[in-house]
């Protein structure tokens, strides 16, 4: 930020008593009318969309979005999804209306590494991946905040400082043990991309402790990687009433005051909870200094200044106009983007359907016309919900039999409550009879797969207790698929389920995520072939939690396809289409080379198909030769390409010494001699992806010769 912008705030600062200081520390901070200050709810969320304000556009769900493997596409989404807050923040301030959710402060994005499928939060990441995490979280900051630092758009936050990924009962007084290679390697990374990368303004802390300290008063998070090692100048905000947690649930502290002083003490500048109303008791008690309290309201200010709160520095965007949201560019960007995420697991030949040869559908589950399930969690309201039964009905017309069943309850073992168990699979088997083809919609929706408090307790506070389909949905499924009538699953879901019996039985297989509230309108249309699925996983899926770890065992042994050392269902990176890839001339620049010098990687991609196709070329990376544990494989390298019927596009690749680095036991980043195999294509270079397409990846063997040189983490 600018020494006009800093200065500003130091001067609004200098004329408050300290009791003002500490009401700017709350997310609801009143106005203070003397110096100009309005007040201001800090409380915003933008996960997918601008969420809990009223109408908005509302993108696929963030781990839907983490299947295009595209950072573009998850930018330009940023960028509509400020715009659309922008357009409330003017309209609704000069109304006077300035509660919680119509701020320019979005708590988003949630860039935690989903480092076991159970965890209920998942999907509001990007996947389990470092690397794309990384990536895609910076795409979207920039695209919220946009190109000028001095007037930001919108202000992100980078959540949830570092070490969160559950249980979701126990986050407020669980403690996450990692080593200091775990951290390091897998759970810092994406949140120092953002950080240095991206500009973010606001980290969020986490609700349990990461190695004993509390997240959000940790002084080993907050002060010294945050703010030395990385540079951070922007404000921490604590997640929601976790500065409580301290004295309550972790007892590291004895009181409200020793809290809210330690959160203070190690960085935290903004509490969203209610223990910094305890501030002023704490500073009499000797537990604060007022030179603590005024740096984090400097903090504060400048981030407000910059956003254009204030009279003297106004913001370039106080004209974005209202129509803006929910606008048909918006709309037609998030039906691209349910599209771009949809994944194609399995496919016998039966898709896409022919619209002048099925003369009747079924379409069958309890999300086939759920809202729920379109829609994932942190959302706003849609204008239009289109359901895939919705979406099948308004595709086909009058021209093919759409029949419905529900078939059962998401998880309960009957739909209406005076009836028996399984009152609705006779309903299910009887269209299924009838029709040409089946349609069966399963899974999960985030009244049962999300946040504690939000979720429902059925699944442990929001948390799976297995892979498995919840309540009858896998009896159903058999029930439905032994009529003998081709079936097509669609998965409605934001994690990896085990879908192995599916894998076995069923025709095809689509992974939709939470595809947004017209998510059905894409599903219809790849079903009948008006474009191919080309998502990619994000995340493995894993044939049964048998083969992982304690859900609390934050170790990354046996996590992740980074160190999952057993064989998956279906492989991150992974995912099929109607039409056929070929990868060509792939070359590398040199078979050995000195530590430090750049390697080129190049390859040609040719679309064999007469579909469009948007293929992820993938690059990944691995050591033969470390002297500690390191990935099997790791991406390094992600090139979206849009190619049209028979076009050849030349991809490349730089890689630099970060690239093919290793973190060790002690946490440093180091570059070790020896020999590597760098590998390119549209999948990973493993054996379960190759059976499943049918296709191999190129593979290089490379040597780095020269001594341990340690790099730029």
């Amino acid at each position: 930020m600018s020494v006009e912008t800093r200065e500003f705030a130091k001067k609004l600062v200098s004329q408050m008593t300290l009791e003002e200081k500490m009401s700017q520390m709350l997310y609801d901070s009143p106005a203070i009318e003397r110096l100009g200050i309005p007040e201001y709810n800090w409380w915003n969320e933008a996960l997918h969309g601008v969420a809990r304000a009223g109408d908005a556009t509302v993108y696929p769900q963030a781990i839907g979005l983490a299947a295009t493997f595209d950072e573009e596409l998850v930018g330009k989404i940023g960028d509509t999804v400020s715009t659309e807050g922008r357009a409330k923040f003017n309209q609704f301030s000069k109304k006077g209306d300035r509660g919680i959710y119509k701020g320019l402060t979005f708590w988003a994005p949630n860039v935690n590494i989903f480092r076991d499928p159970r965890w209920g939060r998942g999907h509001e990441t990007f996947g389990e991946d470092p690397y794309l995490t990384g990536r895609l979280g910076t795409a979207y900051i920039k695209g919220l905040q946009g190109e000028d630092k001095e007037h930001l758009k919108a202000a992100a936050c980078a959540k949830h400082f570092a070490v969160h990924s559950g249980p979701e009962a126990d986050r407020h007084y669980f403690d996450a043990k990692a080593s200091v290679q775990d951290m390091y390697d897998t759970y810092l990374y994406a949140f120092k991309r953002c950080v240095q990368d991206a500009g973010v303004e606001a980290v969020m802390g986490a609700y349990n402790r990461v190695n004993g300290e509390p997240a959000c008063g940790s002084k080993t998070l907050l002060q010294d990687i945050l703010r030395e090692e990385w540079g951070f100048e922007g404000h921490v905000v604590s997640d929601c009433w976790a500065i409580l947690d301290f004295h309550e649930h972790h007892k590291v502290t004895n009181s409200v005051q020793e809290s809210a002083a330690m959160a203070v003490n190690n960085g935290c500048d903004l509490n969203c909870g209610t223990a910094f109303l305890h501030l002023k008791e704490a500073y009499d008690e000797g537990l604060i200094t007022e030179d603590a309290i005024t740096a984090a309201v400097e903090r504060l200010m400048e981030v407000r200044i910059r956003l254009g709160m204030m009279e003297e520095y106004p913001s370039p965007y106080a004209d974005v106009p209202y129509e803006k949201v929910e606008c048909r560019e918006h709309v037609d960007l998030a039906i691209e983007a349910a599209r771009r995420s949809m994944v194609l697991l399995k496919n016998d030949g039966i898709l896409p359907l022919k619209k002048d040869v099925v003369r009747s559908i079924a379409v069958i589950g309890p999300n086939a016309n759920s809202r729920d399930a379109l829609v994932g969690n942190y959302v706003g309201t849609s204008s239009q919900y289109i359901t895939p039964l919705e979406g099948i009905q308004q595709y086909v017309g009058d021209f093919i039999r759409v029949y419905y069943a529900e078939g059962c309850h998401l998880y309960k073992d009957k739909v209406e409550f005076l009836a028996r168990e399984k009152d609705r699979f006779a309903e299910a088997v009887t269209v299924a009879e009838q029709a040409d083809v089946v349609v069966m919609c399963l899974g999960l929706d985030a009244t049962i797969e999300g946040e504690e408090g939000d979720a429902g307790n059925e699944y442990a506070s929001g948390d799976k207790l297995d892979l498995r389909l919840p309540g009858l949905q896998q009896e159903l499924l058999e029930a439905v698929t032994a009529v003998g009538k081709p079936v097509i699953l669609l998965l409605s879901a934001g994690s990896a389920m085990d879908l192995s019996w599916a894998e076995e039985h069923v025709n095809a297989i689509i992974d939709t995520w939470y595809p947004g509230a017209r998510g059905g309108k894409a599903v219809a249309e790849a079903l009948f072939g008006d474009f191919s699925p080309n998502g990619k996983l994000p995340v493995t899926f894993y044939a049964s939690t048998d083969d992982l770890p304690d859900f609390k065992d934050y170790s990354m042994d046996n996590r992740t396809y980074r160190y999952f050392k057993g064989t998956p269902l279906y492989p991150f990176g992974y995912g099929k289409s109607y039409g056929e890839i070929a990868y060509k001339n792939a070359a590398i620049s040199t078979e050995a080379q000195p530590i430090g010098e750049t390697v080129t990687v190049t390859v040609d991609v040719e679309n064999k198909s007469d579909y469009e196709l948007h293929e992820a070329v993938q690059l990944y990376v691995k050591d033969l030769q470390a002297t500690t544990r390191t990935p099997i494989w790791q991406l390094r390298g992600v090139k979206n390409v849009r190619l049209f019927p028979g076009e050849t596009k030349h991809v490349t690749f730089e890689l630099q010494a970060r690239d093919f680095a290793l973190i060790t036991e002690d946490g440093r980043c180091v570059v070790e001699p020896g020999a590597f195999q760098v590998a390119v294509g549209g999948q990973q270079p493993d054996a379960r992806s190759e059976q499943l397409t049918g296709k191999r990846v190129d593979v290089f063997d490379i040597l780095l010769y020269g001594r341990v040189t340690e790099v730029e983490y």
